[in-house]
């Protein structure tokens, strides 16, 4: 297939997760039969690549500089003629983003799309209520999830040709509210204003932006989210000294892991989802058959919202 040939895609987060799958990916496929809990749901989407399959060329962005090079050589290697610039970016710094846009202009001559899939979850999501958020935590989620994607969006759009699209990373968390979750929670719903607003300014030029609303999908950071659960469920730390008697302490509130995976599986299809079945949705958005859809929260969960 070659649905994105000629167009230049801008992705962050490239290195890992959602962001990963959507430049390296299968085709479409049949969608999996929904199958009882306690199994695994087999895996479609393992060998080959989505974006690159379908010809785009790839300007991608992460933080992590050996993950990053990883993925380019592996794309490289299976689809040697996919033009591919790679660039380390931490979306909180404006310069680093604003030289990696400028940069993939000179390189490409033209950006057609993007997908904005950098994002953090903090070392206390699903442990500590709103009455123990910790401000640097607080600062470092908004400050990624949200102040990173605006600055991306700001100068992405500043370059982008008419007819274009941005694909948002929000969440099922930015759908409805998560206990002890409020800051990631509060960077999603924020996510889906900032997508908004975005839509509304860049419609004129015919550029459309929507955010994804994934739910409970099986990604590295979802693993890190799990494995803070399962740590903190096996200690009883004390409360802060100066945390009142009346009060509930961080340790009272913390979700069970088993809690946890059993809400992911309680969805409509029985299972959690794939990285690369939220890559289909990104690559769909992005492309001319999404060509009247602007400013929506598009969920991708199983049916968990519903």
């Amino acid at each position: 297939m070659s649905l994105f040939n000629g167009k230049v895609i801008l992705i962050t987060g490239a290195a890992s997760g959602i962001g990963l799958a959507t430049a390296r990916n299968p085709p479409l496929q049949a969608p999996l039969p929904p199958i009882p809990p306690t199994q695994t749901p087999p895996n479609p989407h393992t060998q080959t690549d989505l974006l690159a399959k379908r010809a785009a060329t790839l300007s991608l962005a992460d933080i992590n500089e050996p993950a990053l090079s990883q993925t380019e050589r592996s794309i490289r290697a299976t689809y040697p003629s996919v033009q591919i610039l790679s660039y380390i970016v931490d979306v909180r710094e404006e310069e680093q983003v604003r030289k990696w846009v400028e940069l993939s202009m000179r390189v490409f001559g033209r950006i057609d799309g993007a997908a904005n899939m950098a994002g953090v979850i903090g070392p206390s999501i699903g442990l500590k209520p709103l009455t123990h958020q910790s401000i640097p935590e607080w600062t470092h989620i908004l400050s990624i999830n949200l102040t990173g994607l605006m600055l991306c969006l700001k100068h992405q759009l500043r370059h982008m040709c008419a007819g274009g699209s941005i694909v948002n990373a929000s969440s099922i968390a930015g759908l409805q509210g998560r206990r002890n979750n409020a800051a990631y929670s509060t960077s999603k719903h924020a996510v889906l204003g900032l997508t908004r607003s975005a839509a509304k300014e860049s419609g004129p030029r015919n550029i459309r932006v929507n955010a994804i609303c994934p739910g409970y999908i099986k990604t590295p950071m979802n693993a890190a989210s799990h494995a803070i659960a399962a740590s903190a469920s096996t200690t009883s730390p004390n409360p802060p000294s100066n945390t009142p008697s009346t009060s509930v302490s961080a340790s009272a509130s913390v979700i069970d892991p088993r809690t946890r995976e059993s809400e992911a599986l309680s969805v409509a299809l029985g299972r959690s989802g794939q990285a690369g079945e939220v890559a289909e949705l990104i690559c769909y958005l992005l492309g001319e058959g999404a060509s009247f859809m602007t400013g929506n929260a598009v969920s991708v969960d199983g049916g968990w919202n519903c």
